[in-house]
């Protein structure tokens, strides 16, 4: 999870408490944060240009000004496994599903991606 927005350090921690509490049946997303400067304002292109192609998990989550102003806190995900670069936003409580469902190859970037509502975000399987 790299956060690309150092507007607002409490909207920041609000993220990363979100991401880190289990939600009501225990499950837990799997990240490692990344708060580094040197990632200001770059944009999912620029993100995914510096990973690895043989990179193994699956997505990379992006922690930005979207993220950050709203209460929802809706992640910018980027596919890196299926198709490479393809993004959706998940709201942080149901973040732990695609994390877990991905790396667990339970189900696809496309199971998650044909199910956001019309604004683009996901919040869960309706």
């Amino acid at each position: 999870m790299v956060r690309t927005d150092f507007s607002d350090q409490e909207a920041w921690e609000n993220v990363c408490r979100a991401i880190e509490s289990p939600n009501g049946q225990g499950f837990v997303a799997n990240v490692d944060f990344i708060d580094d400067t040197a990632c200001r304002s770059l944009t999912a292109e620029e993100l995914v240009a510096l990973v690895p192609e043989d990179y193994e998990h699956p997505l990379l989550v992006v922690v930005d000004g979207v993220a950050l102003s709203s209460d929802e806190m809706p992640l910018l995900c980027i596919d890196l496994w299926e198709e490479r670069g393809r993004t959706i936003r998940v709201i942080a409580r149901e973040f732990w599903g695609i994390e877990n469902n991905l790396t667990l190859s339970n189900m696809y970037f496309d199971d998650f991606a044909e199910s956001v509502d019309d604004d683009g975000v996901f919040r869960d399987f309706r």
